[in-house]
């Protein structure tokens, strides 16, 4: 063996640089996601006590990777009030891609009374594993659609979906595991009784309503928002009207496109 390879190895400054950055941000990380996890059980502990803290969607950063837009505090208020206005205590709801809306709905029935009817179980269906530290988490990834956990299956009463992708692959996969979910999808010549909101683009519209014409969803007048902004016009989709939206008329959009043209 020669005299050089007894040398011990030497690291450029500039990638020791980067390494050093690569272990900080791993550090933070794992540092966040725990804080976030001592939160969550705090806050389930407060609950218990009667005394809970709301949850923010500040501590869970957006990431433009996951193609993550958190919807501002009255949207996302909004729509949890929606999936839980007439719920009964043998119904289960679920969030899909949604977060803000399940941090949301988690805050209302944390802050509702004794006598208030509740849902029997939430499920929260993300790929971001941050989310992890709620115990209602089911890791969902839409590329496979019903690689879920079986007892889900035809067992959701009230379902709101926000694909994470203007694509048709994935709004069409991401109605497949709606469809999966729903508890009408499973009851043979029964009409839907699945209490549905979609909210995604506008440029999906003609896709999302084919997707859903099983469950009767029409283009609501409510026009999502979202906290930072988003460059994509957003649409609700709903199977159900309230004091919240109605439906849209035909021709209403082209209206409203003639009226900013003009």
């Amino acid at each position: 063996m020669s005299g050089s390879d007894d040398e011990p190895m030497t690291l450029s400054s500039h990638t020791l640089a980067a390494l050093q950055e690569f272990y900080g941000e791993r550090d933070a990380h794992a540092n966040k996601f725990e804080k976030l996890k001592a939160a969550a059980e705090q806050q389930h502990k407060d609950a218990a006590d009667g005394a809970p803290e709301p949850l923010s969607m500040d501590a869970f950063g957006e990431d433009w990777n996951e193609s993550q837009f958190w919807y501002s505090s009255e949207t996302a208020t909004l729509l949890a009030r929606k999936l839980l206005d007439g719920v009964k205590e043998d119904e289960v709801i679920a969030v899909v891609s949604a977060p803000s809306v399940f941090v949301a709905l988690k805050n209302m029935l944390n802050t509702a009374g004794a006598n208030s009817i509740k849902p029997k179980n939430v499920y929260l269906l993300e790929h971001d594993q941050r989310f992890s530290v709620f115990s209602e988490f089911v890791f969902y990834d839409f590329q496979q659609p019903i690689k879920l956990p079986a007892q889900m299956k035809g067992s959701v009463d009230r379902i709101i979906c926000d694909p994470p992708f203007l694509s048709e692959d994935c709004q069409t996969k991401a109605a497949l595991t709606v469809r999966w979910l729903s508890r009408s999808s499973t009851e043979a010549g029964s009409e839907s009784r699945s209490r549905l909101i979609v909210c995604t683009g506008e440029r999906m519209e003609t896709l999302v309503t084919k997707l859903y014409r099983y469950f009767g969803a029409h283009t609501t007048t409510y026009e999502p928002r979202h906290a930072r902004g988003l460059s994509n016009e957003f649409y609700c989709y709903a199977n159900f009207e309230c004091d919240g939206w109605q439906f849209k008329k035909d021709g209403e959009n082209g209206e409203m496109l003639d009226i900013l043209k003009g």
